[in-house]
């Protein structure tokens, strides 16, 4: 690190089940602007990782600071106003609902209006809302779902579905946003297109990201950083460059991983 004042700082962390140490005394930090790969094998502890920053598991040692506030022992929806949105592993959405409609629901997390002023249909609620229409429209057309608008989502295909679930996580309007594998099931036409989105929508929304994928060559194209866990513990830390050269990393992940590719 350079100095500056991280985003994120994980210090010491460690999750334990039982016996079992799933994150074992792991230190990162990640500055804003920030992209920055997470990588490993699996049951390196990477998604674990993730569920910590978020609330959905407790760190059992260490601390979790977010933007100068500590994590720990903050409920998911406390740590999302905060300004942490994340996708998943599998994909996440509301299948019977329409498109517009799963991009929208994050956007009413914090209505300004009161439950009466809802029931009773007055003006600023529905000046609100048509103002959550608009800016949801906009997500979906950054996304490239603009036209799918009015269709059931779990009738999108499956890397449409991809897409709408990271128009969900913009929706809640992130400072910090973790990716679990969204390139997971693609083929290289799609990763590298997939790629190019994240490029951009990196850049045009000012976010910080962490990005846990198995397509390295995915990761390497977009990070900055690369963090390398391995049976959770941290391994190795660099940039990509750095990564790819180091004997270690190569001959615990890198190298079975190239074999296969």
């Amino acid at each position: 690190m350079d100095g500056k004042t991280a985003l994120l700082d994980i210090d010491h962390m460690t999750i334990a089940f039982g016996g079992l140490k799933a994150v074992n005394d792991v230190s990162i930090q990640i500055n804003k602007s920030e992209f920055v790969g997470l990588i490993g094998p699996n049951g390196a502890g990477k998604t674990t990782f993730f569920n910590s920053i978020t609330g959905n598991v407790s760190p059992t040692g260490g601390g979790i600071v977010f933007d100068g506030h500590s994590l720990t022992k903050k409920r998911p929806d406390q740590i999302s106003r905060l300004g942490i949105s994340r996708t998943f592993q599998n994909i996440r959405i509301f299948p019977k609902m329409s498109v517009l409609d799963n991009v929208t629901i994050p956007m009413h997390s914090a209505p300004s209006y009161s439950m009466w002023a809802a029931m009773l249909g007055l003006s600023k609620v529905t000046r609100q809302q048509k103002e959550t229409e608009k800016r949801a429209l906009e997500f979906l057309s950054d996304l490239g779902l603009e036209a799918y608008k009015d269709r059931e989502a779990g009738t999108l295909a499956y890397g449409l579905q991809r897409r709408l679930e990271i128009a969900r996580a913009l929706a809640a309007s992130p400072k910090l946003l973790l990716l679990d594998e969204p390139a997971a099931g693609m083929n290289n036409d799609e990763c590298n297109e997939l790629a190019e989105l994240l490029r951009r929508i990196y850049k045009n929304y000012d976010l910080t990201v962490i990005l846990i994928e198995h397509h390295i060559e995915f990761v390497l194209k977009l990070c900055d950083r690369i963090y390398v866990l391995n049976l959770g513990q941290l391994l190795a830390e660099g940039t990509p460059e750095e990564i790819q050269s180091n004997p270690e990393v190569v001959r615990a992940y890198l190298g079975s991983r190239r074999t296969k590719q």
